[in-house]
């Protein structure tokens, strides 16, 4: 886990020096939109870093034919690192996690979602333009009900997550009626689902918090099996990963950028990339789709208040 996350790292340096020294950003003079030559495409962590920039690149390779620029693909390593990056500008699309998009657009409201993924049955995830939140057991452990994790070690994703802690401050600590912390006996951060889903395989923590979808990720990567694990704990649906464009780049591009992912399904050459992340195509969002996350965020700094003052 933490040769992973190391090597992230290393690879954001190295990626933000690359796009500081060598990213071209063209401004026109006629009317002040943002048109740049190159546009710069972002993702959260979701996978082994080689791995999502080969996912990506059909994606990537049809944004460029259908906007006419040059793509840079910037892989961070952590939510966050896709939030600051949008807002600062270095980044022009990005995929974010529900909860990450909503704290990137209150940072910065010209950071706006045009579209979606909506998935393919999987594994444990439903069809649609959602997912879920799920804890997840070793199969074989003790842990097989909500009651007997109490007192285990529990693995979130990112403090930006909203399936990997969020959703568990929120909504399942409401449920069991005490915070995280009192509830488990630790509480750690892995920096991504499939690292914590392998935590979990591997015996180094009794059990997780991960996305339905993610999940799916890396059964398809042939490291684990549906029947490897118990799921204890499912959440209501989660409004899927959004996508998202700055406000400040020039409307035309906007458009063909947007419907550069709208079409993605007609695209032949795209279709390995939608098998890969488990979709059937790409459907349109807006901003106030994402208000149920605001709630659970509202919701979530109201506990955290109360319990400073205790």
């Amino acid at each position: 886990m933490k040769k992973i996350i190391i090597s992230r790292l290393i690879i954001v340096f190295f990626v933000s020096t690359c796009l500081i020294l060598s990213g071209v950003r063209c401004i026109s003079a006629d009317d002040g939109w943002k048109d740049p030559d190159i546009l710069t495409f972002s993702i959260i962590p979701t996978e082994e870093t080689i791995q999502e920039l080969t996912i990506y690149k059909p994606l990537i390779d049809y944004l460029s034919k259908c906007t006419g620029k040059k793509i840079n693909f910037y892989m961070p390593a952590s939510y966050s690192s896709v939030v600051e990056a949008q807002v600062n500008g270095w980044v022009d699309v990005a995929v974010h996690g529900p909860f990450s998009y909503v704290i990137a657009h209150e940072k910065d409201p010209d950071i706006v979602v045009f579209a979606t993924y909506k998935k393919k049955q999987g594994y444990i995830s439903k069809s649609g333009p959602g997912y879920q939140s799920v804890i997840i057991t070793k199969k074989g452990s003790k842990y097989t009900t909500v009651e007997s994790i109490k007192g285990a070690t529990v693995v979130l994703t990112d403090p930006d997550s909203t399936s990997g802690n969020l959703v568990p401050r929120v909504v399942f600590v409401k449920e069991v009626g005490m915070p995280l912390e009192k509830y488990f006996k630790r509480v750690v951060y892995s920096g991504g689902h499939d690292l914590s889903i392998m935590a979990v395989y591997d015996g180094r923590i009794d059990c997780a918090f991960v996305a339905t979808h993610r999940f799916d990720n890396v059964i398809d990567r042939s490291v684990v099996k549906k029947e490897d694990f118990n799921y204890i704990w499912w959440s209501a649906t989660i409004p899927q990963d959004p996508f998202a464009y700055r406000m400040d780049l020039h409307p035309q591009l906007r458009e063909k950028i947007r419907r550069a992912f709208l079409t993605v399904h007609e695209e032949p050459t795209c279709q390995a990339w939608l098998d890969n992340v488990k979709a059937e195509k790409c459907v349109s969002m807006k901003d106030t789709d994402y208000d149920v996350i605001r709630l659970l965020n509202r919701a979530y700094e109201e506990v955290k208040s109360q319990n400073k003052k205790q």
